[in-house]
């Protein structure tokens, strides 16, 4: 009788002790989970301590920077990751009759997201659910959710407004890309040094964005370039046409066979890919649809570039 009373004590983790667990993994305090699940922290620490005690190991350790995930929490994670898909899939499909004509999401991003990134995804979507509209605001600046500018979001920085649910779900590479006919007649350079030698594509003034890159660690100035736009659209048509080398996104460059990634391991820059929309609208069933399709397709979007 004690072993089948030990069987029963230990119950099959519920599906909301995983959703907290992946939400720490990826904001990496309890803290940061809660806001981003719309829960309090004492709940998300109570649902780590229970799916710890279901799985028998530790997942998370203490570090001066928040909660370091364990060896254990690494295995669990992908397993725990597909089951936010199945849930996502089961939302979508209970969802799908909420859709009609009148079913009008607004999505805000940026010129490259927006014109290179969301389009396919949109249109997956859309083959789902045919009675969605889609508004697409494409802009380096960043919209106000909390004035609903925007439906939802997708933005290469960390959303600092309250009442919004906010998902991290990676970084996208920023890297050195020219076309192979420019490399052909102007030579591969070897270090960041041989930059000088060549024809940059670069911005034209300093933007917020640029004051962004620079603390990430960017060193290129305004002289250094020979094509100058503010435009990323813009940057990545000139890198295309073989006028130069530039910056862009290596996911979007390795689309692109003739597009060669230069120096990866002296240049790099990391943005992080956010989703957020404001926190009234997870009521909604469509925006909630919507919300989560973009979270998992740009999730695989931003784990393509280190494949």
């Amino acid at each position: 009788m004690t072993g089948i009373k030990n069987c029963m004590d230990k119950r099959e983790p519920g599906w909301e002790l995983y959703r907290s667990f992946l939400a720490v993994m990826r904001e990496g305090s309890l803290s940061g989970a809660a806001r981003a699940l719309g829960l309090t922290q004492p709940t998300v620490g109570r649902h780590i301590r229970e799916l710890e005690s279901s799985l028998s190991t530790a997942l998370f350790s203490r570090a001066p920077d928040g909660l370091r995930p364990t060896d254990a929490a690494l295995r669990v994670e992908p397993h725990a990751q597909t089951m936010a898909g199945a849930a996502a899939t089961l939302i979508r499909l209970t969802s799908a009759k909420d859709f009609d004509a009148q079913s009008v999401v607004r999505i805000a991003a940026s010129e490259i997201v927006g014109a290179e990134v969301l389009p396919a995804i949109l249109a997956k979507f859309r083959a789902q659910y045919a009675g969605v509209v889609f508004e697409l605001s494409v802009s380096d600046r960043t919209e106000d959710l909390l004035h609903r500018d925007a439906d939802i979001a997708v933005r290469m920085t960390r959303p600092r407004q309250a009442a919004l649910i906010a998902r991290r779900i990676g970084s996208a590479t920023v890297g050195l890309h020219a076309h192979r006919h420019y490399l052909d007649e102007h030579g591969r350079p070897t270090s960041l040094d041989d930059l000088s030698r060549h024809v940059l594509i670069g911005f034209d003034r300093e933007t917020t964005a640029i004051r962004a890159l620079q603390r990430l660690g960017m060193t290129f100035k305004r002289e250094d370039f020979a094509f100058r736009t503010d435009s990323h659209l813009a940057q990545l048509a000139a890198i295309r046409a073989g006028y130069g080398i530039g910056m862009c996104q290596s996911a979007i460059a390795r689309r692109d066979f003739d597009l060669v990634h230069l120096l990866p391991n002296q240049f790099g820059l990391n943005l992080e890919v956010w989703v957020a929309m404001h926190e009234d609208l997870r009521a909604s069933s469509p925006m909630r649809t919507v919300f989560d399709y973009l979270v998992a397709s740009l999730s695989d979007y931003a784990r393509a570039k280190r494949r």
